[in-house]
């Protein structure tokens, strides 16, 4: 989909578009408004200010839009493969990791999610699942008002990869 196009979508299929890169609907509706835009650049500024203008409630929304990597291994070890086929230039390493580090970032997602009331966040394009294990276990120590603001700058970085990658797909956008 090319920003023309985005640009001229009606606005209720256009926030369809937008809710493959966020979930937080107070930032769908938010960016909707402000449509048509310039440019890429244009776009990406205005998806950032309405992201840092929301309330701490619609972060969390957003983060409800994420597979949380729980208990299961075998869906953990999908998860990173096929993270690995979409995003470019992700690591082979990936595909190799242990049943071991794969069983520590189900249960370490899960103190998090009980040290924070929501799944963890992170934006993981190019890292392997040793280094977002790594990240885990070093955010468990954050204090809860520092953690959310991490975890929203995280959100940030992935809803505006998929930003990208909405206008790099054919018409439709991601998930068709």
């Amino acid at each position: 989909m090319t920003l023309d196009e985005l640009n001229n979508l009606p606005p209720a299929a256009r926030a369809e578009e937008l809710r493959k890169c966020c979930g937080a609907r107070a930032w769908v509706a938010g960016l909707n408004e402000v449509f048509p835009v310039a440019d890429e650049d244009t776009l990406m500024d205005q998806a950032n200010t309405v992201w840092n203008g929301l309330a701490e409630e619609d972060w969390k929304e957003a983060f409800t839009h994420h597979p949380r990597i729980g208990g299961n291994v075998a869906a953990l070890r999908a998860k990173f493969a096929s993270t690995s086929a979409w995003a470019e230039g992700e690591q082979a390493g990936v595909r190799a990791t242990s049943e071991e580090v794969l069983r520590a970032l189900a249960e370490g997602n899960t103190r998090y999610e009980q040290q924070f009331g929501y799944i963890f966040i992170v934006f993981a394009t190019g890292k392997t699942a040793e280094e977002m294990l790594a990240l885990l276990e070093a955010r468990l120590f954050n204090k809860p008002e520092a953690e959310i603001q991490l975890a929203a700058a995280e959100q940030n970085k992935i809803t505006r990869i998929r930003l990208e990658k909405l206008l790099s797909q054919d018409p439709g956008g991601l998930g068709s």
